[in-house]
């Protein structure tokens, strides 16, 4: 069974104080099974978002933990800061990462506040997906009136606490628990010091936009409801504010990407450029607050090629460079993404220990003692230096003076190659991983009936993915062939033969595998999958033969030979 995953990203009310803030964040490494991905303190803001992630009962208790220390360490009294706030432990929101539902996130996060409000007597509010009533759903309005309200909000009877005891607490406040989607906390930076100004940008593109006023007493205006009468904003799932930082003497506007998959960080970036631009500011860059999904870099890359009219089959870290060049994501500190990108946080460092390597190491591994890496690893990256010199051609082929009509279409060729690229490097590791799963399974104990039963089955488990894989190498390498073909007949002429060069390196990689799904048949105990997958291979293999022939054929034929 897969393991559930979900993150926590509390917001605590200190940003300048560093041993209070390791202090607090550190009890979160004194639980087993979680990760503490990320520590972004502000001075400004006076606020530290912190970022972990694991299995749902221990991030609870991580969570936990962190509460109390803040109760221990932050006295609201005696807080200020740029950000709304109205606790020491500000907000603090489960995120569904991994096999797991969002409704069943909610019910961890109710579990949390129940236990914030009987052990440690601390009173707060569920809202997001964790909230027990509509009008709770919005954080800002939970938030709404800040600490310096809070004590009279709390005898209004609309706004009892939903756990702990519903008394006013001048150290800690009040602690907002919920569970959401992920957000993307992101700033703009624009070269004007007025706030009022800024918060007219984030007026034009926040979600609830601004409220109209009456031209006539300036005043704003209702509806026959009573209820204010708003303009929307341009971008939907953003929530905004325009601020001053005082730490870089700037503007910034200030939001919350409550849904990237409905406006993006660089639909949010251009939206701000436009509004900035047309009252007479500009954006000079930006920043992320916490961490980011790695995808939202990707189609911010891609998304500035496709404006330059550029290829966008490019790899994965130029993306990310063209992206955080196009937002000046550097422009207030050096942006790491091995520090900022959730997925780059949450990898093992060995986890591709092979295509980590030199060209040199790796050669030198191969040729050492050891067993692995073997043929099928090597098969593997044969198979993506064939995808790579097609996509080589079509990225040369793109940028040709006088075919600026076709970049799109070279485009497209050069993405699909990138992506048979980047399958077949993560099977270099792959493979030697599931030679090694073989040697672990062989290696068990044979002691007892029961123990030969177990070693028996690990031994069939790891044969059958030993046997996948290499067939999965076979399948992907099969089809660099139409990529290879089609640089040849109508990519750039100059590259003729490194098209012809990846088919030499497409068939070689087919035929290694081939060799391995053999070898791992030969005593797997299905009989019918190992002739189901021994026919298939075979035909994988007589296609890579006559594919391979066929574009040697057209380079002789265009070049004369």
């Amino acid at each position: 069974m897969k393991q559930a995953l979900i993150e926590c990203v509390p917001n605590i009310s200190e940003g300048r104080n560093r041993q209070i803030i390791d202090a607090i964040a550190g009890v979160v490494e004194t639980v087993d099974g979680v990760k503490l991905l990320d520590i972004d303190p502000g001075q400004a803001t006076n606020r530290t978002v912190i970022t972990f992630v694991g299995a749902p009962e221990a991030v609870v208790e991580a969570a936990f933990r962190l509460i109390k220390k803040s109760n221990e360490l932050i006295d609201m009294r005696k807080h200020q800061g740029e950000h709304p706030r109205f606790g020491a432990t500000d907000v603090c929101p489960l995120i569904p990462i991994a096999h797991i539902s969002m409704e069943e996130t909610a019910a961890f996060a109710h579990k949390l506040g129940e236990r914030v409000g009987k052990e440690l007597g601390l009173s707060g509010y569920f809202y997001e997906s964790a909230a027990k009533s509509p009008q709770r759903k919005n954080l800002a309005s939970v938030r709404a009136g800040e600490y310096e309200g809070l004590e009279q909000k709390l005898a209004k009877p609309e706004w009892q606490v939903d756990f702990g005891p519903n008394t006013f607490n001048p150290k800690f406040g009040a602690v907002a628990i919920g569970a959401r989607d992920f957000l993307v906390a992101y700033n703009v930076n624009l070269n004007t010091t007025s706030t009022r100004r800024a918060n007219a940008v984030a007026f034009d593109v926040r979600e609830a936009g601004r409220t109209q006023n009456d031209p006539k007493t300036g005043k704003p205006m209702k509806d026959e409801k009573g209820e204010l009468i708003r303009i929307p904003g341009k971008l939907k799932a953003v929530k905004a504010i325009g601020w001053y930082i005082e730490e870089y003497g700037i503007c910034q506007i200030s939001m919350n990407l409550t849904n990237i998959n409905i406006t993006s960080v660089h639909e949010a970036f251009d939206a701000v450029c436009e509004s900035a631009q047309a009252r007479g500011m500009r954006v000079t860059g930006s920043e992320i607050v916490g961490l980011l999904p790695k995808k939202a870099l990707l189609d911010a890359g891609k998304h500035y090629l496709r404006k330059q009219e550029r290829s966008l089959g490019v790899d994965e870290a130029e993306l990310i460079k063209i992206a955080v060049k196009s937002m000046g994501l550097d422009d207030l500190a050096p942006f790491d993404p091995q520090q900022k990108i959730i997925e780059y946080k949450l990898q093992s460092p060995n986890e591709s220990p092979l295509v980590a390597m030199s060209l040199t190491d790796f050669a030198n591994q191969t040729a050492s003692e050891s067993p692995a890496p073997g043929g099928g690893s090597v098969s593997a990256y044969l198979g993506s230096l064939a995808a790579a010199l097609g996509t080589m051609v079509a990225n040369l082929s793109s940028h040709k003076r006088g075919w600026d009509e076709r970049w799109e279409y070279f485009s497209q060729w050069a993405e699909k190659g990138q992506s048979l690229k980047d399958e077949l490097l993560h099977l270099v590791d792959e493979d030697t991983r599931a030679f090694n799963e073989i040697l672990n399974a062989i290696r068990l104990p044979k002691n007892d009936a029961q123990a030969v039963q177990a070693r028996n089955e690990a031994i069939n488990v790891a044969t059958r993915y030993a046997i996948e894989v290499p067939f999965r190498v076979m399948q992907t390498s099969l089809q660099c062939f139409p990529l290879l073909k089609e640089m040849l007949q109508s990519g750039l002429a100059a590259s003729a033969s490194d098209a012809a060069v990846g088919a030499l390196c497409a068939r070689a990689a087919v035929m290694g595998a081939y060799f391995n799904v053999q070898i791992n048949c030969k005593d797997f105990e299905d009989k019918v999958f190992v002739q189901e997958k021994l026919a298939l291979a075979k035909t994988i293999a007589e296609q890579a033969r006559a594919q391979e022939q066929e574009i040697i054929d057209l380079l002789s034929q265009k070049i004369g030979l």
